[in-house]
């Protein structure tokens, strides 16, 4: 099963962690890059990001290259902004709507606090789908590690079949 992640990463924790669920699946890694890049710093960062993400926002990604005909499943990584997906993730949805209808879905959400559950329930909206075959919440995975969250990402991709 040819699996694709797809992630987007504000402060390096999506990122470490969709490079540790890609290494152990062999999933093909896409990392979305908005044109104008979120403040990554003080109050801007929660203002502009939460409302970013609460509005459904479709920010213009910097080009990427993706041949989705040949992937079976895609797994969306990102971090939790005002209990929602971020953008980015919203605007790959968009662009590509047609050619992931029919994919099987994962997603996995990185957060200091909580609302992933509720992230998940609104991207499995945009998708338009029932459920996800796997879905994992990690705790500051790369600022703060633990065996917590080590384990969830071993338990994430056993669900997934390696």
């Amino acid at each position: 099963m040819k699996t694709l992640l797809v992630y987007y990463s504000l402060e390096g924790n999506t990122e470490y962690a969709a490079q540790k669920i890609a290494d152990k699946i062999g999933a093909d890694l896409l990392r979305l890059v908005p044109q104008k890049a979120y403040s990554d710093k003080g109050f801007a960062k929660f203002f502009w990001g939460g409302k970013s993400a609460v509005m459904a926002e479709k920010p213009v990604l910097q080009p990427y290259e993706v041949y989705l005909a040949d992937v079976d499943r895609i797994i969306f990584g990102f971090p939790v902004w005002a209990s929602n997906f971020t953008p980015p993730i919203r605007s790959f949805i968009a662009e590509n709507a047609e050619a992931i209808k029919e994919k099987q879905f994962a997603a996995f959400a990185c957060q200091s606090g909580n609302g992933a559950e509720k992230a998940f329930e609104k991207l499995k909206k945009a998708l338009e789908i029932e459920s996800f075959e796997a879905t994992t919440v990690l705790i500051d995975p790369k600022s703060k590690p633990s065996e917590e969250n080590e384990k969830k990402i071993a338990e994430f991709c056993d669900r997934l079949g390696k």
